[in-house]
């Protein structure tokens, strides 16, 4: 069993739990603004349903290097990824709300 997919995922979350921390992981490229964040994040969901797009493409064509395990963790992390940018989409939303109904 490749293990390679599951090892790249599990770095993916430690990095994204030391985020949440308030721990800038060693390779963090400093200050960047939201508006790149927001774009990379976006890049990186886009990246990921498209890897297991054509996994499961690949998976499908009975491709002999393609397991059903990689497939199948390749369409989770692409589903855990979007159902998180939409709940970020949902805040922005809801904090732009927030802040158009404020009295000046």
């Amino acid at each position: 069993m490749n293990t390679s997919g599951i090892d790249q995922l599990l770095s993916e979350l430690r990095q994204t739990a030391a985020k949440a921390s308030g721990q800038e992981p060693a390779n963090s490229a400093g200050s960047a603004g939201f508006a790149d964040l927001l774009k990379a994040s976006l890049d990186q969901v886009a990246s990921a349903q498209t890897d297991s797009a054509s996994l499961a493409r690949a998976f499908n064509a009975n491709d002999p290097n393609v397991n059903l395990q990689e497939v199948m963790a390749s369409l989770a992390k692409a589903n855990l990824s979007f159902q998180t940018m939409v709940q970020v989409r949902n805040r922005l939303v809801s904090a732009y709300q927030e802040i158009m109904n404020l009295q000046v």
